[in-house]
């Protein structure tokens, strides 16, 4: 498969900055953060896929070059915009290789919002104009990085009600509560593959097959990490109609007589279901079996909905009460909710099951576009900005600080504010900070070569990826 024209790969207005920069100018110098947002930390995942996917190796060819400048004269109209001469220097004496040197924080790390990430400068004077160039292929990292965070934040959510609810040992189930749902969901088989990957730093449940290949394929996992079990659809339960539903549910539990099996329940009436089919019916069968019925709702409001499943299930199946004083149905019998599921919603759930006294082993979860997809860069506010150059020989401090007008009519400094100077990122009794780098010289700076002249430098593994999310 013929690789993306790299050349193509920004934004069209940054094709005339060769001409816009200050004469003089040799270097140019930015970093990457997470400015705030939703979350008050980040966690820093999928810059090797990007790296490896687009800059690694000879970025284009000859012939990438000549089709961009044909298409380029197209897009601005006239022949003083795309410098042709600007990539061919690249091509000549680098072989297609980015003289550009990138550093970053571990991937998997958790950083507080407001720190630096990464930072990138150019190798060659004569590519001053590169570094800014790949801003826009480079700031697509905050899409993993972002479902990453996100869930992160549902595990501490469900770690901390499994904490308060769930009977002791319960814990290792969380590893499966959310699950991701999400392939359908996404804009493009890409946004599957890191999504999913992103997820899988959290969680091992997963549909999303494309996420546990990406691990494999650019991050050298040992072993598939997205696991799944067999589950019905829609076309499934309703292929004999309202009244041969039964015969399917029967039909399902025959199919799988072990292991886990999930079934969605509410084609007609999911209380009439859980009453009647898998509470009276099949009830002997489900409470004989060596594996777990997972009954799925998938309309209706998901509280209200849930509450009234459990209350049936209790009655028709028993339950036990753990040791913090919290019902669990038998262990051949538990629901997930994978409609209206957001992070948001997640925790509504599980306040509304503890003041019911349910505990939360009773539930998993299915999250989709929720998870990979109503997200954007903004949920984390990311944003790479220039903070240091060399004009004429000079080093200067670069940033903005833009004023802005609130509610009252007072004017105040943006949150959009950028940083200067030449950065690294460091730890300082336990908190990071980013500071400038020359400050604190005996303290070792967390942002470490990860890219120089188009080869990578200490690539990671997802298993470290993974140890890292877990360390914080």
């Amino acid at each position: 498969m013929k690789r993306e024209n790299l050349v193509l790969l920004a934004d069209a207005y940054k094709y005339a900055h060769h001409k816009l920069y200050y004469p003089g100018t040799t270097k140019i110098y930015s970093y990457l953060e997470s400015r705030g947002g939703m979350f008050n930390e980040t966690i820093f995942f999928g810059l090797q896929y990007i790296l490896k996917e687009y800059l690694q190796g000879p970025a284009f060819t000859q012939q990438d070059l000549d089709e961009a400048d044909g298409f380029l004269q197209q897009v601005f109209g006239r022949d003083d915009v795309f410098d042709k001469s600007k990539f061919q220097y690249i091509l000549d004496k680098y072989e297609g290789k980015l003289p550009v040197k990138i550093r970053a924080v571990a991937e998997g790390t958790t950083v507080p919002t407001g720190n630096a990430l990464m930072t990138i400068e150019n190798t060659d004077p004569e590519c001053y104009w590169l570094t800014n160039f790949l801003e826009t292929l480079l700031m697509q990292v905050w899409y993993p990085c972002t479902v990453a965070t996100l869930s992160n934040q549902i595990k501490k959510v469900v770690t901390q009600y499994y904490e308060t609810t769930a009977t002791p040992g319960a814990e290792a189930g969380i590893d499966f509560v959310l699950n991701d749902f999400g392939f359908r969901g996404v804009s493009s088989v890409e946004s599957a593959k890191i999504g999913g990957a992103a997820h899988l730093l959290n969680f091992s449940g997963s549909d999303n097959l494309a996420g546990s290949a990406m691990a494999i394929n650019y991050y050298n996992a040992q072993k598939v990490y997205g696991l799944s079990i067999p589950a019905t659809e829609h076309s499934i339960c309703t292929l004999l109609g309202r009244e041969g539903e039964l015969e399917v549910f029967r039909h399902v539990l025959k199919t799988f007589p072990t292991g886990i099996i999930a079934c969605v329940s509410d084609s007609y009436n999911i209380f009439k279901a859980c009453t009647e089919y898998w509470g009276t019916e099949l009830r002997d069968e489900i409470l004989s079996r060596d594996g777990t019925l997972v009954i799925r709702p998938d309309s209706g409001d998901p509280i209200m909905t849930l509450l009234e499943i459990f209350n049936i299930l209790f009655s028709k199946f028993g339950y036990t009460t753990n040791a913090k004083g919290y019902r669990v149905l038998p262990p051949q019998v538990r629901v997930i909710q994978g409609d209206g599921v957001n992070y948001t919603e997640i925790g509504n759930i599980y306040k509304a099951l503890t003041e019911n006294g349910i505990s939360a082993e009773n539930l998993v979860l299915g999250m989709g576009g929720a998870l990979l997809q109503k997200v954007d860069r903004d949920t984390q506010k990311f944003a790479l900005k220039c903070s240091s150059a060399i004009v004429n020989g000079q080093e200067v401090s670069v940033e903005k600080s833009p004023a802005e007008m609130d509610a009252q009519g007072n004017i105040t400094t943006s949150f959009k504010k950028s940083k200067g100077g030449r950065l690294k990122l460091v730890k300082i009794d336990g908190i990071f900070k980013t500071i400038n780098e020359d400050d604190e010289p005996g303290i070792e700076n967390l942002l470490k070569t990860v890219f120089e002249n188009g080869e990578l430098i200490n690539t990671i593994s997802f298993e470290q990826v993974k140890a890292n999310v877990n360390a914080n």
